[in-house]
């Protein structure tokens, strides 16, 4: 909820829930958007702002099925956009989908680029710290690493195959995301199955929910961050291992080259044998490690969390000052 302080020329943001919104706010902004559930109202009782992140379900519909009720919610909420002043989203590529697959006008559409966390940042090694975490977690002194979501854009299967046949044999691969301590879900399930038949089990390691203070150290031992994602809105895990001095391997499509522009190895994430090739050559290549990395420090200072929350802001003030 905005309210406009005309007199200092100032915007007062208060965070509230639905239960506690009161008619009183110039603008509400509503910072996530579901296809599938009805978190946008109909009826609006001030200027509207809804953040949409990315359109993954529309993109791959029979990997994220809605089910009947699914859809009138879809249809509802697709109708619901039409009366928005303005819809924020994280990279091009999402604006393109929003236009593509929920029917709004360009015009709505403003893109509001994301950032790492300051608490991402590289650590000189060798380091006592550092040291610990391998303590702590059990890994190998050589090890590539995955943080995310187990969801099917994740394209998790391919990253296990290709790594089964990356010649590295001494090298270990971390995934880590609370998603993965759910042994019931059935991408897990499916996981652990294709772990076992590419007889791989010795050399991967789950890991699960890590606390930020850890995953930092994660990004700064790993050999290279790995994330051949067949789709992403934004990809901060990006932008994370690259403040950490994380040498990137990712995918060429979406919006992961918004971000990673030139400061990472793009494959195409549904070649196996591309993925495990340019594994094998970020391994062995150290010029091409030592200039990605420099690549990616300065990357990841384009993006910042005073430009995302200032461009939100001039999106508001556009906003009121139509009025």
């Amino acid at each position: 909820m905005i309210n406009a302080l005309k007199k200092t020329k100032k915007l007062e943001v208060l965070e509230i829930s639905n239960k506690d919104l009161k008619p009183k706010a110039d603008i509400i902004h509503y910072p996530y958007f579901d296809f599938y559930f009805l978190t946008l109202p109909l009826f609006k009782k001030a200027k509207t702002v809804v953040t949409i992140h990315d359109c993954t379900p529309l993109v791959f519909p029979k990997n994220y099925p809605s089910g009947i009720k699914g859809k009138i919610r879809f249809f509802i909420q697709r109708y619901s956009l039409k009366n928005v002043s303005a819809i924020l989203t994280d990279s091009e590529s999402s604006k393109k989908d929003i236009i593509k697959y929920l029917k709004v006008p360009e015009d709505r559409i403003k893109v509001v680029y994301l950032a790492a966390d300051q608490l991402f940042r590289k650590i000189d090694q060798p380091s006592k710290p550092l040291t610990a975490i391998i303590q702590k977690y059990n890994l190998q002194s050589k090890f590539l690493l995955y943080v995310g979501d187990v969801n099917y854009n994740k394209n998790l299967p391919r990253l296990l195959e290709a790594f089964s046949k990356f010649n590295g044999q001494n090298c270990q691969l971390v995934l880590v995301g609370k998603s993965f301590e759910n042994k019931n879900l059935p991408e897990i399930i499916l996981i652990h199955n294709l772990i076992e038949k590419l007889k791989i089990k010795g050399k991967v390691k789950v890991l699960g929910f890590v606390p930020d203070e850890d995953l930092v150290g994660l990004y700064n031992l790993a050999s290279f961050y790995c994330m051949p994602s067949l789709y992403e809105g934004f990809a901060i895990q990006i932008l994370e291992a690259m403040a950490c001095g994380c040498p990137v391997l990712t995918s060429n499509v979406s919006s992961i080259p918004e971000v990673a522009g030139e400061a990472a190895v793009l494959v195409d994430p549904r070649s196996i044998n591309q993925i495990a090739r340019e594994m094998e050559r970020l391994t062995l290549d150290q010029d091409l490690r030592c200039k990605i990395i420099k690549l990616g420090l300065a990357q990841v200072e384009k993006f910042s969390w005073d430009k995302t929350a200032q461009e939100t802001i001039r999106v508001y003030e556009k906003i009121l000052a139509e009025q």
